[in-house]
């Protein structure tokens, strides 16, 4: 960039192609910057120009640039390579124009897992529609199929996958290649240039530490002594690990603080949880496979004195309904790849029948009620707990 250009720039301001910076500033600003543009169609980021536009010059160009490629390389996933160039004004001030071009890995997100995009008047986080269009663009629609940049092979549990392969295909794994072969098909694991990545879904099924990588995939799990948030739970539980761990320990925390009384029938008693568990354990899959894994919460599980809810992080996907879910018509895939890692566990039916599966073992007997609704960006569902009966 020349100098005449840089003055054009200036009177100009910023728009979908520039954005200016006075000084060094913070790395998750100068990441979200580099992010915005390789997610549109490039631009510059140029340090050394105020708010007032005015040309003000960096202090120490080279510690800049060295910083800056640092940032594009750690701070951006996938990494990013810029190109760098000083301009020198008459008055011997140096100003930085970083070159970011328009990804062809995209969408790219910073470290701290926000995508932005720029638009005519500056830089904002993307919406989901805006992410889904940049997934749609390099033909990669489904969120878990995306690489984890910072992860490695070695943070998947291979012995994990093993085992979890040899039930579900009733085939013996031979040597470790055919471990990542398989990884590979699966779609788990995945090579950029010359080099293996996990996937997000890799990670959440298989992974060693998945909350490394993405602290909000987790549950909130609360005992609630009332019927509102406004009262502390008496016990609460971050339940973190793979999906598989979650749904384990979520349906326990479940079995916990529900009501299981005893019924005589016969001459023996008869345990009869208040609310089904296999109706339970249907409704917390549906929402470990099926949320919408580009919000940054966690699943929150509910259980007050009157009602019991599982919230989950996002909306219902394009063209599902809550009446098409509660006619066992709704079948749209989110998460196609935890979908097939659930399904050969045997956990969930290529049926899109889950919730009326679970709302039918809820209400057939009359003693809970199911209830679904979309609140906030959360999809909620919500069950009546019964009023116990004496034990007959």
């Amino acid at each position: 960039m020349e100098l005449l250009e840089l003055h054009q720039r200036i009177a100009r301001w910023e728009d979908l192609h520039t954005e200016f910076k006075e000084q060094n500033v913070h790395p998750d600003d100068i990441a979200a910057a580099l992010v915005a543009f390789a997610n549109t169609d490039g631009g510059q980021l140029i340090f050394g120009v105020n708010r007032n536009r005015v040309i003000v010059g960096v202090e120490d160009v080279e510690q800049l640039m060295q910083r800056v490629d640092q940032i594009a390389y750690n701070n951006c996933e996938p990494p990013l390579t810029v190109l760098q160039e000083t301009i020198c004004t008459d008055e011997d001030r140096i100003v930085l124009v970083v070159n970011v071009p328009k990804g062809d890995q995209r969408p790219y997100r910073t470290r701290a897992g926000d995508y932005f995009i720029r638009t005519t008047s500056g830089r904002r986080r993307a919406s989901r529609q805006e992410l889904l269009r940049l997934f749609q663009s390099v033909e990669s629609l489904y969120y878990d199929e995306t690489v984890i940049w910072r992860a490695k092979p070695n943070d998947l549990d291979f012995r994990r996958f093993t085992e979890f392969f040899e039930r579900a295909y009733q085939r013996q794994i031979g040597a470790d290649e055919e471990v990542s072969y398989l990884l590979k098909n699966m779609r788990l694991l995945e090579e950029r240039q010359g080099t293996l990545y996990p996937t997000l879904a890799g990670l959440l099924c298989f992974g060693k530490e998945p909350q490394r990588f993405f602290p909000y995939v987790q549950i909130s799990a609360a005992r609630i002594p009332n019927d509102t948030l406004a009262i502390a739970p008496s016990d609460a539980k971050q339940i973190g690990g793979t999906l598989f761990d979650m749904l384990e320990d979520g349906a326990r925390f479940l079995r916990l603080h529900l009501r299981r009384p005893h019924f005589i029938r016969g001459f023996e008693p008869e345990a009869r949880p208040e609310i089904p568990e296999e109706a339970l354990r249907e409704l917390l899959v549906n929402a470990l496979v099926h949320r919408d894994y580009t919000v940054a919460s966690p699943i929150r599980l509910l259980i007050f004195d009157r009602r019991v809810e599982i919230r989950t992080p996002g909306g219902l996907p394009n063209t599902v309904t809550i009446e098409a879910i509660l006619l066992g018509a709704a079948h749209v895939l989110r998460n196609p790849i935890l979908y097939t890692m659930f399904s050969r566990a045997g956990l969930v039916t290529h049926l899109g029948s889950g919730v009326l599966r679970a709302k039918k073992l809820i209400e057939q007997e009359g003693r809970a009620k199911l209830e679904l609704q979309v609140v906030e960006n959360e999809f909620v569902v919500s069950i009546a707990r019964p009023v116990m009966e004496e034990s007959i």
